[in-house]
């Protein structure tokens, strides 16, 4: 699903960058590239889950679902930035 929604998100930004400017793009990219990262985290959380058992495993699931989170939130906040710069 992630995989979907990334490739969905990039055919979006691909589709819309014809129709941004520079600095537009420039900081949606740096919202963009700071969610990355924040979805590679969980993703490294998760599989770090996957060999644990019991209560540690349940607490990097939530700690991979917070950063899962924290990216999402992340990405909203790139795109007002990206409108503001646009107004």
């Amino acid at each position: 699903m992630k995989t979907f929604v990334k490739v969905l998100g990039l055919a979006s930004l691909v589709a819309l960058a014809a129709c941004d400017s520079a600095k537009e793009n420039q900081v949606e990219n740096a919202y963009e590239n700071q969610a990355d990262a924040l979805d590679n985290q969980a993703d490294n959380m998760e599989a770090m889950a996957d060999n644990l058992t019991g209560n540690a495993e349940m607490s990097a699931e939530n700690a991979a679902d917070a950063l899962e989170n924290k990216a999402d939130a992340t990405r909203e906040a790139g795109e007002r930035a990206k409108d503001a710069v646009e107004d």
